[in-house]
């Protein structure tokens, strides 16, 4: 029954093999990331379980923010290692908090506006406070964000992020001293040395029994836990996984959020002590369920005792505010209800029924799969180009900027060894990275003197050729946009009639859909980099602050006034746009024959070509070609057919307004 679950748990979070895949692509877009920019004034990061490797549609996405010209300190004698002229120093003042949480107050007159703004006064000294940094920080955020803890919660696309804005610590915290003395046998002592050299974080909340709530800030270990968690085996990973989909499948089913006194993070704590106190001695495939019983019955232990230690700083009961009288009760009873039926709940599990279902009217041997038989070559490219084309992006700053992203790049190549993953995800970078570069090179050509211009359209023109040859199939449409824009409709239409014959090949990714035995007998065993050129189709993606295409600059506003980055188009639909644009101007048959053809696949596609979430701007683009075209009747009924869609690209300010403008067109 455990070898069962556990491949249930494969299935359902990822075998050894994919979720190292997940961890590399976000580790290596951290890095390249946050060496990037030019001021280095901000610095962020990816946290939480989308970091640790899992891809559970309940979880958010979470994202840590500081600034990264201050500094907290613990102790006043750690301020000479800092140059005051550049740094700007906050220390720590725990004298009076609960275990975990600090007041702040600031050393050094250099700071941002929105540091002194949320100043309050406290015994002739004066701290940041923790509310009133949290409300700065969310008024000036250009997102629509609400609150969600210390955190401010957005929803971009069909995806949430919670950002939580915080301070960095160079400095192990003192009250987590007993860390290092406890890692005896896990993790490894060069993990630990890696961990208190990367200190801590401070973020904006504060102990809701604390003498200063308001005030406070809790001290986070993000860091820390990650890599925590990435030392973890696969088994003591999917048993954290296992207390996870336990969590919200059964304990906090059908409860209201008021009622969720439990949390993930209270799994994670439960598995990190059983793993470091030695409390299971194999833990193995063979044995999940028992791992998993252990740590729930932990878990059980704290509820009963209203105590749950934190790891870090065990001093700090992470149940004090929540898990006390009538709710303690109720939520032991809850509990020990699933403890007195065995392992059986489980069978309320979605995720897990089935598999449990399957021992149970089958006495033979469970067969154990290895992570290649439960990934097949096709699943594993499947899902490494789903997470790049999820989490590698690139926003087009100013050319300098873009610029510092290829010399980082470059320097990562040539520094150290790289994955195949890292390696992939570098090449795909480096292609956005040369697309930003050429369009925003392309708007100052125009204010630029002729013989400058030229010089800058060539580099333009260099660069998008080269992002061609280095990425997917459908990335040569930026090449062909790019003619477009400047007039040169017949290479244009040559790049498109290239692009037409690839996306024809019967190996080809449509929608991430693909013929399983040709794509093997194409590319079967050849690197990820060659797949990627020769197989791979993205949505096109046209950041809103860099203008592509003419006749979608309202589109892109539109999009930019909802907090939408980019657009995402079909590359079907912008290959038929293009090549209606390019044909108006010479000819009017094939124009018309391409029109047909983007209408028949925008009316009649079941999402093979067309992902279903991206109908919005596919029905738009339909209109927009009708419109240019003449048929203002058959345009407006797209754009109303976009109004209907669901809007992911938040185009709707759009739609209404070309709706508006054909009627008073009309009139």
């Amino acid at each position: 029954m455990s070898e069962s679950v556990f491949v249930g748990l494969c299935r359902k979070l990822g075998t050894s093999q994919l979720v190292a895949m997940r961890r590399d692509v976000l580790d290596i877009m951290y890095l390249v990331m946050n060496h990037s920019a030019i001021d280095e004034e901000n610095k962020a990061m990816i946290s939480g379980s989308y970091r640790e490797g899992f891809r559970l549609k309940t979880s958010d996405i979470d994202f840590m923010a500081w600034p990264n010209h201050h500094r907290v300190i613990w102790d006043l004698y750690q301020s000479r290692f800092y140059n005051m002229h550049r740094q700007s120093l906050i220390v720590c003042d725990s004298s009076d908090s609960p275990p975990g949480f600090t007041l702040l107050y600031l050393l050094s007159p250099n700071t941002r506006l929105n540091i002194y703004e949320a100043f309050v006064r406290i015994n002739n000294r004066y701290y940041i406070s923790s509310s009133k940094y949290r409300h700065i920080m969310a008024s000036t955020s250009s997102c629509n964000t609400k609150p969600h803890g210390p955190c401010a919660s957005v929803v971009i696309g069909a995806t949430e992020f919670d950002q939580v804005h915080c301070f960095l610590c160079d400095f192990w915290p003192p009250p987590a001293s007993s860390f290092r003395e406890r890692c005896r046998s896990w993790p490894q002592p060069h993990i630990v040395d890696d961990i208190l050299r990367n200190g801590c974080h401070f973020v904006a909340i504060g102990h809701k029994l604390g003498n200063h709530a308001q005030n406070e800030w809790r001290i986070s270990f993000s860091v820390a836990e990650q890599k925590l968690v990435n030392a973890m085996n696969h088994c003591q990973f999917l048993t954290y996984g296992l207390l996870k989909l336990f969590l919200t499948e059964v304990v906090n089913c059908q409860l209201d959020d008021g009622d969720k006194l439990l949390c993930s993070y209270h799994m994670k704590t439960a598995v990190l002590w059983m793993i470091q106190q030695n409390a299971i001695s194999h833990w193995c495939p063979q044995n999940i369920l028992e791992c998993f019983w252990v740590c729930f019955k932990l878990v059980l232990k704290w509820v009963y005792e209203g105590v749950c230690p934190n790891f870090f700083i065990p001093g700090n009961n992470m149940f004090l505010s929540e898990v006390y009288g009538e709710a303690q009760n109720s939520l032991f009873d809850r509990l020990y209800g699933f403890y007195k039926k065995g392992l059986t709940f489980l069978l309320h599990s979605p995720s897990l029924k089935s598999y449990l279902i399957n021992v149970l009217h089958n006495s033979g041997p469970y067969i154990l799969l290895d992570d290649h038989t439960l990934n097949s070559e096709l699943a594993i490219d499947l899902k490494l180009f789903v997470e790049i084309d999820t989490y590698v992006w690139c926003h087009p700053l100013k050319p300098e900027s873009n610029m510092r992203y290829l010399h980082i790049i470059e320097h990562t190549i040539g520094s150290s060894p790289m994955s195949q993953t890292q390696m992939v995800v570098l090449q795909k970078l480096t292609v956005i990275v040369l697309q930003n570069l050429a369009f925003i090179s392309q708007r100052k050509t125009s204010e630029a003197e002729n013989k400058l211009g030229y010089t800058a359209e060539k580099k333009s023109c260099y660069m998008l050729k080269l992002a061609a040859r280095c990425g997917c199939i459908t990335d040569m449409l930026y090449l062909a946009m790019y003619f477009y824009k400047t007039l040169r409709y017949m290479e244009a239409l040559s790049i498109i009639e290239v692009v037409k014959d690839k996306l024809a090949q019967p190996y080809v990714m449509h929608n991430f859909k693909v013929r399983a035995r040709k794509y093997i007998d194409a590319v079967g065993g050849r690197s990820w980099s060659t797949k990627m050129r020769q197989t791979v189709t993205w949505d096109i993606r046209l950041y809103n602050l860099v203008h592509y295409v003419e006749e979608l600059i309202p589109e892109q506003i539109s999009g930019f006034q909802n907090n939408m980055p980019s657009l995402s188009v079909p590359p079907f639909i912008m290959l038929h746009m293009l090549e209606i644009f390019c044909y108006r101007f010479r000819d009017t048959v094939k124009a018309q024959r391409a029109l047909d053809d983007l209408e028949t696949l925008v009316h009649y596609d079941q999402g093979v070509y067309v992902d279903l979430l991206l109908r919005d701007i596919s029905w738009q683009i339909l209109g927009i070609c009708q419109q240019v075209t003449g048929n203002t009747r058959a345009a407006i009924y797209s754009y109303k057919r976009s109004l209907r869609e669901y809007p992911l690209n938040k185009i709707k300010t759009a739609t209404e307004m070309r709706i508006q403008t054909i009627r008073n067109r009309n009139n």
